[in-house]
This record gives structure tokens, C-alpha cells and sequence, in this order.
């Protein structure tokens, strides 16, 4: 007699732990086959905000950390990441070396902007010339909780749409890729086992149009990125719900994930902050 596998029901990642929705609900996960994979946590509006005051908490500590020691944490993801290189390939589906060589492009991602964290400030910084005893300083300082919703390539674009913002000292909400979101687990359980404090990355799964204008609207966030939404209407909506506490928003075309990502993402939710120094003190 043939027996049924038990299929995984995977739940949220929200401040370090893997909590269920506090709804109960979750939604079929399938393949590019249409074959049933496995359930996914489907994240409700109080999901939402708990990730939010999770974000929150961890700002503090994440930002304060030297840019070194982020880029540490980084290169600690991508080696985690890497050393489940199978797993990765296997949920992408597809051609097995097309879908390795998009994890290993994911990888390299990191790695890239995990080098970039102790630089930026020196590119984006500034000492500017005053008339006056002075010294006068332009730093860039992180803008504070980012919701970040995810685009449909599952792990590059994922990885792509992270590591800027996290990099530059933010912390995040992400709304996972509504059809795949297996990657987006799976690097959750990366995340959780590498250095990375908990609450500096916060991953839901669920429905764009449920979660999204939720995180626009919600007054403790301070950056919204709209990458990975493809209705128009949807995408109008969140920047009106974002509109009435002036978040900054980023809303970008279509994007070719294997091109160079250049400094524009790690800049788009950075602020300049400006100080004086007398001379001689």
C-alpha cells in the first residue's frame, strides 16, 4: 500500500522566530508543474504590524553596529546560503544549472554588497568647505524601518531588494513572493541560523494586496519599496497610503536582476545628516 508524504506547512519569520499566523490560515503552495509542494503561513494585518514592532526593536542595535561588523554578517549569509546551494536549486525549479547558477549569482550578490558596508560612507559622505572656523561633515545614516515588497524572482530579486537596505544599517518587513515563496522560507532558516539579530529582517508570506497598503499606511514605517508589485492599482493605492506620513517611496520599472545593481538601492533609503565642528576642538 502506497502512503501519502506529509507535507510542510511553513510559517512566518517575525523577530528572529518562526511564529504561525496569528489567523490560523495558509495558502496551497505549487510548482511550475502545478503539483502541490507544500502550505505557506498566509500573514494577516496583525502579522504585519508584530513585524513592524519587531523591526523596530532591532533598529537600535543593527544600526549602531559598525559597518564592518554588518558586512561580516553578510558574507556569514552567504556562506550559509551557498552551503544549501541544492535546496535553493531545487525550489527554483526549472533546468537544475540554470537554477544553480541563479543561486549562485544570489550568492555573489551578498557578498558584493556585504563589501560595500564599511565603503558607502566614504562614497556618500562628504567634507564640505565652509566660510568659517569649521569643520562641516555630511554623513549618511540609515532612514529606519523599510517594508520591502518582494519581486517575483524568487531568490536573486529577493536577495537584491534585502541587502541594500539592510546594509546601510535599516531594518525590514518583506512581503515574499506571493506564487514562490519556498526561497524566501528556505533563506529565513538561513538568516536565523547565521549572525544576523533577530527582528533585522522580517519575512511574510501571504497576499500583495492584503499586506501591502497595510505596511504603507502604517505610521512606524519610514521606506516602502513597490519592486515587486505588478498591479498598477494596487501599487497607486499603497502610495496614497504612504502619502500621509511623507515615507519615502521607491517604485522602480522592471528590472534585469543579473545586471550590475550599482549603488542606487543601498542609497534610495539612506539620509544625510550634517554637522559642524568648530576647528581645534
Amino acid at each position: 500500500m502506497s502512503r501519502l508524504s506529509v507535507r510542510k506547512t511553513y510559517k512566518l519569520f517575525i523577530g528572529g522566530a518562526f511564529p504561525r499566523s496569528e489567523s490560523g490560515r495558509s495558502y496551497v503552495v505549487t510548482s511550475a508543474k502545478g503539483e502541490f509542494v507544500a502550505n505557506a503561513a498566509r500573514a494577516s494585518r496583525k502579522d504585519a504590524r508584530d513585524a513592524v514592532v519587531a523591526a523596530r526593536k532591532a533598529f537600535p542595535g543593527w544600526s549602531g553596529a559598525t559597518p564592518y561588523n554588518r558586512g561580516q554578517i553578510l558574507y556569514r549569509v552567504a556562506e550559509m546560503l551557498e552551503g544549501r546551494r541544492a535546496q535553493f536549486a531545487e525550489e527554483l525549479g526549472g533546468p537544475k544549472k540554470a537554477a544553480a547558477e541563479r543561486v549562485d549569482a544570489a550568492v555573489d550578490r551578498l557578498v558584493w554588497y556585504a563589501g560595500w558596508s564599511d565603503k558607502i560612507a566614504s562614497v556618500r559622505g562628504a567634507a564640505n568647505p565652509v566660510a568659517g572656523p569649521y569643520f562641516n561633515l555630511s554623513t549618511p545614516e540609515p532612514t529606519g524601518v523599510v517594508a520591502v515588497v518582494a519581486p517575483a524572482d524568487p531568490l536573486l530579486g529577493l536577495i537584491s531588494v534585502i541587502a541594500p537596505v539592510i546594509v546601510t544599517g535599516n531594518t525590514c518587513v518583506v512581503v515574499a513572493s506571493e506564487n514562490a515563496p519556498l526561497p524566501a522560507i528556505t533563506l529565513a532558516e538561513v538568516l536565523a541560523t547565521s549572525d544576523l539579530p533577530g527582528g533585522v529582517v522580517n519575512l511574510l508570506t501571504g497576499h500583495q494586496s492584503e499586506l501591502a497598503p497595510w505596511l504603507a499606511a502604517h505610521m512606524d514605517v519610514n521606506g516602502l519599496d513597490l519592486g515587486g508589485v505588478e498591479d498598477a492599482d494596487l501599487a497607486l493605492k499603497c502610495e496614497q497610503e504612504a502619502a500621509e506620513n511623507l515615507k519615502r517611496v521607491f517604485r522602480p520599472a522592471s528590472e534585469d536582476w543579473s545586471l550590475d545593481p550599482g549603488l542606487s538601492r543601498m542609497t534610495r533609503f539612506l539620509e544625510t545628516k550634517t554637522v559642524w565642528h568648530p576647528v581645534g576642538i
